[in-house]
């Protein structure tokens, strides 16, 4: 299973959430593991995600969640896990 991190930050408003998980069930990404809150009226949420289903290069799938990011007004950022992992353990 090859996995990833999605980290999404921005200004709270109504959908954040529904907007990223209806465009990653779009490109066939399979939602893990999910936490968010919101501190000082900030959005923040990790998301854990499986992109075996995806059959998509990581870059396209980075560059098919621009239209969340500019629609929303939010940073989203993906990472291997893997990569994420191996930093993480040095």
């Amino acid at each position: 299973m090859t996995k990833a991190l999605i980290s999404v930050t921005g200004l709270d408003t109504t959908g954040i959430i529904a907007r990223v998980a209806t465009r990653l069930a779009e490109m066939n990404i399979n939602i893990l593991d999910i936490t968010q809150t919101i501190l000082g009226g900030y959005f923040t949420m990790m998301m854990v995600v499986d992109l075996d289903g995806a059959h998509m290069e990581f870059s396209a799938i980075d560059e098919a969640l621009q239209s969340v990011r500019d629609e929303m007004k939010m940073a989203i950022h993906i990472q291997r896990m893997d990569i994420f992992d191996a930093m993480h353990r040095i």
